[in-house]
């Protein structure tokens, strides 16, 4: 299998973008820019199966497939948080579980 250099430019910028979303909606998130593309990469692979299993289509093209990995990648930060107890939950305002 042969991959063009735009193309590894493409899965690295969406796999950033991703990573970087994934973890602005789930603060406390971050974990660099190496680390975000990881986690956006890992993250559009089960986006890209989550979804169609839940009956979810977002089509084609650069969009979709950003949606598509930050979906992904939310859910790898939730199970990773879930793993490690990762402490108070917080979602884009001062919401919080625990008071």
């Amino acid at each position: 299998m042969h991959m063009s250099g735009e193309s590894l430019l493409i899965i690295l910028v969406v796999g950033l973008i991703a990573g970087w979303l994934a973890g602005q909606i789930i603060h406390g998130a971050g974990f660099g820019i190496v680390g975000d593309i990881i986690i956006g990469i890992v993250g559009a692979f089960i986006g890209s199966w989550l979804l169609p299993q839940l009956g979810i289509h977002l089509g084609t093209g650069i969009v979709a497939a950003i949606v598509n990995a930050t979906i992904g990648a939310m859910v790898l930060l939730l199970i990773i948080r879930l793993v490690r107890g990762g402490g108070g939950w917080r979602w884009g305002g001062n919401w919080r579980r625990g008071w």
